[in-house]
């Protein structure tokens, strides 16, 4: 299947999903994530109008930040090691990882370097397993009233990844805690700013996400395939 087609039926289950929940369809917007492929097949995403890549791993998306560069909005989606910040910031618009404290620091001091801010989502494990990164849904407040230390950081939103589940409705409790938990995290003024981003959602149950209110869906072999 060619890169537009999958495009295409992407976009049709997207307005599927929203016209079922009632949502805008400019309201949800599409990380193409590209770590299973080549530099030419991300190029040829964003060649086809896919303008957010995503990317796990500063290793992996060297060759590809390098070759596209500033025609794509770059997305760090993966845990992010503190000596990896320096790679990272100012050339990726969003980080969507941050959970602790010690990389807030790394990430406001490199920024403050640049002269700029990073717009970053507090990834939370909703879901409570090991396995995932992410603050427990508790910490989340606490963690917000500490980022008033590091001015050069300003939270986008919050992000989740939700368990892998045979049937994708079984997710449904988890995006539809992060939406609480954002909303929660509004009601207590702690940041200063309303956020309003959730970054949730990925190939096997993204229509799930945006009914629970995903702003941003990362979509990798659903929408650009796999090589190798």
């Amino acid at each position: 299947m060619s890169m537009q087609d999958r495009i295409r039926q992407v976009e049709a289950r997207i307005g599927q999903a929203c016209l079922r929940s009632g949502r805008k369809r400019e309201d949800v917007n599409v990380i193409a994530v590209t770590k299973y492929v080549s530099t030419e097949t991300a190029r040829e995403a964003v060649e086809c109008g896919l303008q957010h890549v995503g990317e796990n791993r500063w290793q992996d998306a060297q060759a590809k930040w390098e070759a596209i560069g500033p025609d794509a909005v770059w997305h760090f989606i993966g845990h992010l090691q503190s000596n990896k910040v320096k790679d990272v910031v100012g050339k990726f618009a969003y980080i969507h990882s941050l959970d602790r404290l010690s990389l807030a620091k790394e990430l406001d001091r490199h920024a403050a370097k640049l002269g700029i801010s990073v717009d970053c989502f507090i990834q939370v494990n909703v879901s409570g397993e090991e396995t995932k990164y992410g603050l427990p849904p508790e910490q989340l407040i606490p963690f917000a009233e500490q980022l008033s230390a590091y001015p050069n950081i300003r939270i986008a939103g919050l992000m989740t990844m939700a368990p892998y589940e045979a049937e994708a409705e079984a997710t449904r409790p988890v995006f539809r805690g992060l939406r609480e938990l954002r909303d929660r995290l509004n009601e207590s003024g702690t940041l200063g700013y309303s956020v309003e981003h959730l970054s949730m959602g990925m190939s096997g149950d993204f229509e799930v996400a945006i009914e629970e209110g995903a702003t941003w869906v990362r979509l990798g072999t659903v929408l650009v395939g796999k090589e190798g």
